[in-house]
């Protein structure tokens, strides 16, 4: 059983909680932070493109946030000696924090979905609002995901659940979205082992996209799509990558990624809070096998990659969540980029086959 959270403050006003392994009890947590930190400041802002019908994310403060810096001034570290970080404990297990240069932030008077096409006084611009979070699973600079423990990952596994439980509770947020980048070649600015938690305050195009297929589906057959796509999988067998008694990881038919892969709960769940605790025991072993695969593909250490979790947006009252992985390296040396086709079309093509791919991860 995870211990936690406990809750303090950064000098700016910012929130961090801790998280402990079962076996790490009594642990106070009760260092002060004691850099000189002005009071975070953002002008996010939210703007509607009625050609796409999406949001696009204005975050112009971002443009100064931390890149790339030495290892001895990770501000993912613990603090020690005179060296302060956004971490103000020598030692954690678990730790999330608010960003200090959030995409998001604020909080607005009610969800935001897309507003009315045919409404001609529709805003085309509204505050970017919402949470954004940094969770970090070790105070080890240099341990990767498939470096830490089961155990370790285990608690992590309850992280995501009590703060996309936390955040969809909000007013102001319609979904929340769990991300890692992991790797120069996705952009990430930090190298220390992390993931973001958003929550946003509308539904992103791509989720608006799977709710609408979703929705469709349930009108026609009275059953859910993705409940429905595992059943296909499991009968066919040749995608599935690593399965247990409750969850199955398979590469998906129409993949668009190379080696991508979808992380499915044979129950019926709406979102990460939702799962019990065998279902959060063997996702924990399957989600860390899983990058000991990917790092295995071409044997390297940190394997460029990107996850995400795909949960059901506050106002849906049905939903089946569902955990993505996939690495932009198609080969030995050779990066997906998305070139003329996907990006100015969105018209995917993928150079390994989603059955090469399963084989490949299998093995």
């Amino acid at each position: 059983m995870t211990i936690g959270p406990l809750r303090a403050r950064l000098a700016d006003g910012r929130e961090i909680l801790y998280f402990d392994d079962d076996d790490h009890p009594g642990r106070s947590h009760d260092a002060s932070d004691q850099r000189p930190l002005d009071a975070v400041t953002t002008d996010s802002q939210l703007r509607w493109d009625p050609l796409a019908r999406e949001w696009t994310v204005l975050a112009a403060h971002r443009q100064g946030r931390t890149y790339h810096p030495p290892a001895d001034l990770c501000p993912l570290c613990p603090t020690h000696g005179d060296r302060h970080t956004e971490v103000p404990e020598p030692a954690y297990d678990v730790v999330v924090f608010e960003n200090r240069f959030p995409s998001l932030a604020g909080v607005a008077d009610r969800r935001r979905d897309a507003p009315s096409p045919n409404d001609p006084a529709t805003e085309l611009c509204a505050p970017g609002t919402g949470r954004c979070e940094v969770i970090v699973p070790t105070d080890d600079h240099e341990a990767t995901l498939p470096q830490l423990s089961v155990a370790r990952i285990r608690t992590l596994v309850d992280v995501w659940a009590h703060r996309s439980d936390e955040l969809r509770r909000r007013d102001d947020v319609a979904v929340v979205g769990l991300f890692e980048n992991r790797g120069d070649a996705v952009g990430v600015t930090l190298h220390h082992t992390h993931q973001q938690l958003y929550g946003y305050p509308f539904v992103p195009a791509r989720t608006s996209r799977l709710l609408a297929a979703a929705r469709d589906h349930r009108g026609r057959t009275g059953r859910c799509l993705v409940c429905d796509r595992l059943d296909m999988e499991r009968s066919d067998g040749t995608r599935i990558v690593s399965a247990g008694d409750h969850w199955t990881f398979l590469v998906p038919y129409a993949a668009r990624w190379p080696y991508e892969v979808h992380a499915v709960p044979h129950r019926h769940v709406r979102g990460l809070p939702d799962l019990d605790d065998a279902e959060r025991d063997e996702l924990a072993s399957l989600w860390r096998d899983l990058f000991a695969r990917y790092d295995g593909l071409f044997d390297v250490d940190r394997l460029p990659t990107i996850a995400a979790w795909h949960q059901t947006p506050s106002f849906e009252p049905d939903g089946h969540v569902y955990g993505q992985a996939f690495t932009l390296q198609r080969d030995v040396g050779k990066l997906k980029f998305l070139a003329g086709s996907e990006s100015s079309f969105g018209a995917w093509i993928l150079d390994v086959t989603p059955e090469q791919a399963a084989e490949a991860l299998r093995d």
